[in-house]
């Protein structure tokens, strides 16, 4: 077994290594048991209450990710090059509000909460969405609630493909409206249940980046003892 500073200096290898990749290497594709791996990742982040408010949807389809190009300013120059695109959804009001179905049926089969405490765990969600978080006040709320976690997924997709010497660019330039006009018409969005988050393209870098920048330790930690 590796000593915990090997490790912490791997962790902090990739952290160096990973960048914003602009421009990837076509013929260069990740393995599909890497991506697996890196989907993994995402699948077992955290989420508020558990609920797991999100989607990855993996687009490999050249036709498709055409029109993604032609949609998203963001994404022009990284499709079709990119070995592997993922679009990360956010489900909206429909299955995040405290009544609804779908975290009745989640709190139930996934988590496996018996039928006993499920209205009382439900009932804290409601003091929590109207009340600590103000989310009931309009739709966009607890969309922006749900897409909030999905970029927690994504830091460590990101993150663990880094460790494992996979490029990633996170993706937000993008006009919301027409994302989803054309995600809608690709019947990615389930009739309104999701909306887009934000979007990732992974790969093998084309040229070596700058070096990375940071503000200074002590400008952004601050310690209250």
């Amino acid at each position: 077994m590796r000593d915990k500073e090997t490790l912490k200096q791997e962790i902090m290898d990739a952290f160096h290594f990973r960048h914003a990749t602009k421009a990837f290497d076509p013929d260069k594709k990740i393995l599909e048991e890497d991506f697996r791996f890196i989907l993994e990742a995402g699948r077992l982040s955290p989420s508020s209450f558990g609920f797991e408010p999100w989607r990855f949807v993996v687009v490999q389809n050249a036709a498709l990710r055409e029109k993604i190009k032609q949609t998203s300013w963001g994404a022009f120059s990284k499709l079709p090059e990119a070995s592997h695109f993922v679009i990360l959804l956010a489900r909206t009001k429909l299955d995040t509000v405290y009544h609804a179905k779908y975290l009745k049926d989640h709190l139930r089969d996934v988590l496996q909460f018996p039928d006993e405490a499920l209205d009382k765990y439900l009932t804290r969600v409601e003091e929590f969405q109207r009340d600590d978080f103000k989310l009931l006040e309009g739709d966009r709320p607890l969309f922006d609630w749900a897409c909030k976690q999905t970029y927690v997924a994504l830091a460590n997709m990101m993150t663990v493909a880094a460790q494992i010497g996979i490029d990633s660019c996170p993706i937000e330039g993008f006009n919301m409206d027409k994302m989803n006009q054309l995600l809608e018409e690709e019947d990615l969005l389930e009739n309104g249940h999701f909306g887009i988050s934000v979007m990732a393209a992974f790969g093998y870098r084309v040229k070596e980046p700058r070096l990375k920048t940071r503000r200074p330790f002590d400008d952004v930690v601050k310690w209250v003892d």
